[in-house]
């Protein structure tokens, strides 16, 4: 059951091609959903090596940090940028919690996704090029990728409705238990220390768990009373947010 719940992690949140499990069901979606920091790892080591042989190559620190962030779309497909942006037209826009979310099912992207979209990717890639000044800088950010995701099983977790009948949220959606979501949470604010304490600055890992958490939180009760419930894509937003936040602390 722990293999089939890893594979349909990386296949949902990943390129990285995996046999599907078989069946899915809502036990399995939960155990997919705090697996999703561990199916981060392979393309986490991906980032962290391109920075540190970005750094080593004396290339600009931006310039390293758009390869990072351009690798982290391409590894997720683009999936959580999407998200983003679907997210911020749909609760952006007037009018019924209906047509909010045909909104977000469009495949156009609007003005209030475009900003979130330039703001979060510059965001990330300036942090992720100044956080990266040697081996140990490039470990953290990996580490950091690992973290972000650690937002899916509390955005999951029971009394999260999903605001639709199908899609891709509807699967995972109120599937976590809060013990298990919460401990993924805990055991990554740790990680997030650590990946800080390379840095420099232990304290500033604990900032920036507190902070993405605290802005997931937001994101998902917004969703729930705009649109009557969450969606995929404000998974999406949420590791997209989690991940411009903590990595700016760790770089701060």
């Amino acid at each position: 059951m722990v293999l089939d719940a890893w594979r349909l992690a990386v296949g949902t949140l990943t390129v990285i091609p995996v046999r599907p499990p078989g069946e899915v069901d809502r036990q399995m979606a939960a155990r997919a959903m705090v697996l999703a920091p561990v199916a981060a790892i392979p393309f986490a080591a991906l980032v962290a090596l391109l920075g540190w042989l970005g750094w080593l190559s004396g290339l600009p620190s931006a310039l390293v940090g758009v390869v990072m962030v351009a690798t982290l779309a391409l590894a997720t497909r683009a999936l959580h940028l999407d998200g983003l942006a679907d997210t911020f037209d749909g609760l952006g826009a007037a009018g019924s919690p209906e047509r909010a979310l045909a909104i977000m099912k469009r495949g156009d992207i609007g003005p209030m996704g475009a900003v979130a979209l330039i703001v979060v990717v510059v965001g990330q890639a300036l942090a992720f090029g100044a956080v990266v000044d040697g081996p140990g800088g490039a470990i953290s950010a990996g580490l950091v990728v690992c973290c972000s995701r650690a937002v899916l099983p509390v955005a999951c977790r029971r009394g999260v409705p999903a605001a639709r009948v199908d899609g891709l949220g509807v699967a995972v959606l109120g599937s976590v238990s809060p013990v298990a979501a919460w401990g993924v949470w805990l055991s990554a604010q740790g990680v997030l220390v650590v990946a800080a304490a390379l840095s420099g600055r232990w304290w500033l890992g604990l900032v920036g768990g507190v902070l993405s958490i605290t802005a997931v939180l937001i994101l998902v009760d917004r969703a729930v009373r705009r649109l009557g419930g969450s969606t995929g894509d404000v998974l999406g937003a949420a590791v997209e947010i989690a991940l411009v936040i903590m990595i700016g602390c760790v770089a701060a």
